[in-house]
């Protein structure tokens, strides 16, 4: 239930909150396993628990969705295991060497025989959709998993009118203030790791792990590198490290957090983890909602680089 990475996208315009047409939009998508000749399967899974057969699970104002991918597992080491006979077979049958078109001909005939003996491979990836900030949260650190499931969603509802929820222009010069420890989001401080590149194609990089940013062997660094990755904390809250193409990254969460439930005990599966899905949100709720205000403000000055 807890989220460990963010992707965030911001809609231009509105979903629909009628969970009866919701449900019935992912539903039409709904997962089923792999058949014998295929190498992957994707689609809508229940986000909350498999008991409770609902592929959109609605929470105040959040709509809770869930993705599921099969693949099957074939490592290149039995593919070309088995792939080498059979060229060597058919270039002594016909005289002469294969050409890569051919032999890739080959393999792509062995992978649909091997298929059916192989073995799956199964991850879920949960996300949920903010009516009130109309973003789009999902649980991956992957840019291409998360475009996936926005395929699917929109695949589904028909339109998807998503887009980055950060200004890159505005992160990136934030970024840089925020390790000289200006304008930090909300009550975020300074964490301890921090990645910096230098701007051109095959420029320096520099990374500082369990390291004091304030230090000058590390501040001297931002006259002439960017930062790519930071790890901001909020005392006694939660921590985060924010990239330059605005995925958020390792989501930690205190015990304070984690632990708010566990009067309810686990007897009601079902109830608690309802009751920590709703604690997850409205913390990762609250940590975008401190960056986005201070890397998107309303504001007509550019914000300074440092």
């Amino acid at each position: 239930m807890w989220f460990k990475n963010a992707r965030v996208y911001k809609l231009s315009a509105p979903l629909t909150t009628d969970i009866v047409a919701l449900e019935s939009a992912l539903a039409e998508y709904k997962f089923s396993p792999c058949t014998g000749q295929e190498a992957v399967r994707t689609g809508f899974s229940f986000p909350l628990h498999p008991s409770i057969k609902q592929y959109c699970h609605q929470q105040a104002q959040r709509w809770f969705f869930a993705v599921k991918k099969q693949e099957k597992v074939l490592p290149a080491a039995v593919i070309n295991e088995e792939l080498q006979p059979k060229i060597e077979a058919a270039e002594q049958e016909q005289g002469r060497s294969l050409s890569r078109k051919e032999k890739q001909a080959l393999k792509d005939d062995l992978i649909q025989s091997l298929l059916p003996r192989a073995f799956s491979r199964s991850q879920l990836t949960q996300g949920y959709y903010d009516v009130e900030h109309q973003w789009i949260v999902i649980n991956t650190s992957s840019a291409s998993k998360a475009e996936d499931m926005l395929a699917l969603l929109r695949k589904a509802l028909g339109s998807l009118p998503a887009l980055p929820w950060l200004d890159n222009h505005k992160l990136n010069s934030h970024l840089q203030m925020w390790l000289a420890a200006e304008a930090l989001p909300g009550t975020f401080q300074l964490g301890a790791d921090v990645e910096l590149k230098a701007p051109d194609e095959e420029g320096a990089k520099v990374r500082f792990s369990n390291h004091l940013l304030s230090a000058d062997e590390v501040q001297t660094h931002l006259q002439d590198k960017l930062v790519t990755r930071i790890r901001l904390e909020q005392p006694e809250g939660m921590g985060l490290t924010m990239a330059d193409d605005g995925g958020v990254k390792q989501l930690s969460y205190p015990d304070s957090i984690t632990e708010q439930n566990d009067e309810l005990g686990w007897e009601d599966l079902v109830t608690r983890l309802d009751a920590d899905l709703l604690l997850m949100a409205d913390s990762v709720n609250h940590a975008l909602l401190a960056i986005s205000k201070q890397v998107n403000a309303l504001s007509d000055q550019e914000v300074p680089t440092s």
